[in-house]
């Protein structure tokens, strides 16, 4: 079984957002290392991470259904695990740094603990 080629137009938007993906991981990855202070850092890998591997999954989508066999559920069940967890993780963490009073950057504005 043989591939069929690809037209150019759906190379250029699988292209598109495995770029875009990958900028929104780098940007990511870069506010993770940047950022000064748990909270902050916080929504590094958990926006924009999150934006980046779910427009990398959404170029997997379409390009396995233009090039395979038609529409696999597992990259949606991939991108809806993705939506689903990202947040609940996010929330749990910043629980816990509430409770355990972990230090703020000086230009953090508020304390979360006294609310």
């Amino acid at each position: 079984m043989s591939a069929q080629p690809m037209a150019l137009w759906l190379e250029i938007i699988v292209s598109l957002l495995l770029i875009l993906g990958s900028l929104f991981v780098l940007i990511g990855a870069f506010g993770l290392y940047r950022l000064p202070d748990f909270f902050m850092r916080l929504h590094g890998p958990t926006k924009a991470t999150t934006l980046g591997v779910g427009s990398m999954v959404v170029a997997s989508l379409v390009f396995f259904c233009a090039v395979g066999d038609g529409l696999s559920l597992h990259e949606l069940l991939i991108s809806l695990f993705l939506f689903i967890s990202a947040p609940v993780s996010a929330y749990m963490l910043a629980k816990a740094a509430v409770q355990q009073r972990l230090p703020l950057a000086p230009k953090t504005r508020g304390k979360p603990w006294e609310q």
